[in-house]
């Protein structure tokens, strides 16, 4: 327990680390308010007889995220995907997503693409339920966003970690939410737009609270640093107030 511990601490310090020292440009500062709903499921209910069926997954997601000091509309995402159990533990996954993009994240609004994979692994602990997740994109953008540079796919990778422990003496079923997520580009698409290294780093702070069995309401501050190398613009802090809804059936 105490080895898993540390080392959630220890990621969680090193991708601010990295944060910190990739980014030595001004910063500039934005509130916004983020709004995630993320449904899970199985489809055993096709069949129920045929237990195989079960380790076949769903995912559907939508975001609404909102900047400019929660003043407009600044992102959405719609992200289904479908996913297969390995274990009980562990889960594969392949999806699409699609983010329409606006200010101040884009200078000029555009659309987004994105094939995605990841693999989710999750388990329970005395101290709590560890998740860890690692995602793969490639992202494709409107064809009259020039993009000079040699690789017209830009490619990321996203490592997140989250720890969920529960808070029974106060409530029930009220869970403290500590998690972090880092990004890195693995390809430069054109520098000053997507540049190789690293990307951004989000770290998310809050509470939790089961609704039901299969849904938990998650409210707090997520710390968003995007990195922009090579560009004309300052990088850029994002003090988000983020409220995810998650469902699993």
């Amino acid at each position: 327990m105490i080895k898993k511990t540390k080392a959630l601490v220890l990621f969680i310090v090193m991708s601010l680390f990295i944060a910190k020292n990739a980014s030595a440009e001004a910063i500039v500062d934005d509130f916004q308010v983020w709004g995630n709903i993320t449904a899970t499921g199985n489809f055993g209910a096709i069949n129920p007889n045929n237990p195989d069926l079960k380790r076949f997954r769903w995912w559907m997601e939508g975001q609404g995220r909102f900047g400019n000091n929660a003043s407009q509309f600044t992102q959405s995402l719609i992200r289904p995907g479908l996913g297969y159990a390995i274990t009980d533990k562990m889960v594969a996954w392949v999806g699409y997503a699609w983010a329409p993009t606006a200010e101040p994240l884009a200078r000029n609004p555009f659309n987004e693409h994105r094939l995605w994979e990841q693999v989710t692994w999750a388990d329970n602990f005395p101290f709590g339920r560890l998740t860890l997740r690692s995602r793969f994109e490639q992202r494709f953008f409107d064809h009259d966003i020039p993009i000079p540079g040699p690789n017209p796919v830009g490619h990321r990778f996203r490592q997140l970690v989250k720890l969920a422990v529960p808070l029974t003496a106060i409530h029930p079923n009220l869970l403290f939410i500590i998690q972090d997520e880092l990004f890195i580009n693995m390809t430069t698409m054109h520098d000053g737009f997507v540049s190789r290294g690293f990307d951004q780093n989000r770290g998310f702070v809050g509470l939790g609270y089961k609704l039901t069995q299969y849904a938990t309401l998650e409210l707090g501050y997520m710390n968003q640093l995007i990195n922009r190398p090579h560009s004309a613009r300052p990088d850029q802090m994002m003090h988000n107030l983020s409220v995810n809804l998650l469902m699993n059936f």
